[in-house]
């Protein structure tokens, strides 16, 4: 063991206590809808990604496990595949569930689609991103795109700029100075923002995108189930899936499982099939995963209600926080109350944990320093008057 080394760790781990940024996982218990016990607490959770509250649904999900039968246990509702995809874990609900989302983004669009199924939104993003970009080409992200974007930009052997967030005159100019200099740009942003709640201006970058002749990545983890007729995203809320090159979505939140997918041309598809390393060197999702998904994703045009119930109380949530004067962003069911200092932010996230709300700080490195907040995370199941007090309560103790 090389002492010195731990020393290094130990002294590192100190120094996030005393910036109160030290974190540990957190053991929870039983979930039951809209609620959660945590250290032997009912508490009504408001950390939660289940955007539509599908993965709270008891009734769905007996209703899942009533469909396996002695017939189709082994080949549908597997628990492991045991390969990678190119070798014997490419089964056969694979091959229906990427069918039928590259159906439900043809269908609403002119241009035909393609769709690829990986094991999560992670995997996707420092796989894509990677494949696609050589040395001469260059990748434009967004300042606030996730963790898993920017260790994506890291593995490619592209250069990146990183540009302002939501700030597209700064991300024109850059585009200005450099397009003549590199092969192929990318353009990498979200959707939805996932600390902010705020929302990219999609037809801007498409605009960009065309002016510049780029290509347009999205990445829609936080929108899909909660935006579009269908629940496919902004992109869908905005027509323009036949515009951007690659949409990615997540299973992970709103479809209340595993996994992500891109949506893309056939060829980009056939592309990433032979160069995405994280597609090619990792085992593939288990049948019943990739079963679970499906039966998901053919319920979200039914799940309009829901998504406007969502965004209301979202709505009301984020007005309330301004009615007290206080600091919060964006426009999607993500409400940030932004505090700023860390020891402010984790004493207030303790005094609603004991009035059994369950919210957590968010604190650097996840936001920038200065800007720890508390991320009500809402759900479909919640209302407005599980939730009405907070501002109060919150201005009350700051």
């Amino acid at each position: 063991m090389n002492s010195k080394q731990y020393e290094r760790y130990q002294k590192e781990l100190e120094s996030l206590e005393v910036n109160n940024s030290f974190r540990e996982l957190k053991a929870m218990g039983t979930k039951k809808g809209k609620f959660v016990n945590f250290k032997n607490k009912k508490y009504l959770n408001l950390s939660s990604n289940d955007y539509l509250g599908l993965a709270a649904d008891k009734e769905l999900l007996q209703k899942f496990f009533a469909m396996i039968n002695d017939e189709n246990m082994m080949d549908s509702y597997s628990l492991g595949s045991t390969s990678s995809r190119l070798l014997t874990g490419n089964h056969s609900p694979y091959d229906q569930l990427e069918t039928e989302i590259a159906a439900a983004f043809y269908k609403i669009s002119d241009k035909e689609r393609a769709a690829l199924v990986f094991n999560s939104g992670y995997h996707a993003n420092i796989g894509i991103i990677p494949a696609l970009t050589k040395r001469h080409d260059l990748i434009l992200s967004d300042m606030l795109n996730h963790a898993s974007i920017i260790d994506g930009l890291k593995l490619s052997n592209a250069e990146f700029i990183r540009y302002r967030h939501l700030d597209y005159q700064h991300l024109e100019k850059i585009l200005i100075k450099k397009r003549k200099d590199y092969n192929n740009i990318i353009i990498v942003s979200e959707s939805v923002f996932s600390m902010d709640g705020d929302i990219a201006n999609l037809k801007e970058l498409v605009k960009i995108k065309n002016r510049f002749n780029t290509m347009l990545y999205i990445d829609e983890a936080h929108a899909v189930g909660v935006y579009g007729k269908n629940g496919l995203g902004i992109s869908e809320l905005e027509n323009l899936t036949d515009e951007i090159d690659i949409i990615v979505g997540t299973f992970g939140k709103a479809l209340a499982s595993q996994g992500a997918y891109a949506v893309c041309d056939p060829l980009l598809r056939d592309y990433l099939i032979n160069k995405m390393r994280s597609l090619i060197f990792t085992t593939s999702l288990p049948p019943i995963n990739v079963n679970w998904n499906l039966e998901i994703f053919r319920k979200l045009p039914s799940l309009q209600d829901k998504r406007e119930h969502l965004l209301q109380t979202a709505a009301k949530l984020r007005k309330s926080f301004e009615k007290y004067g206080l600091k919060t962003d964006g426009s999607s069911q993500i409400v940030p109350l932004i505090i700023g200092d860390n020891e402010k932010t984790v004493k207030i996230a303790g005094l609603l944990q004991e009035k059994g709300l369950l919210v957590f700080p968010i604190r650097p490195p996840t936001v920038p320093q200065g800007s720890s907040r508390l991320r009500f995370s809402l759900t479909a199941d919640i209302d407005w008057d599980d939730i009405k007090n907070i501002a109060q309560i919150v201005a009350e103790n700051l």
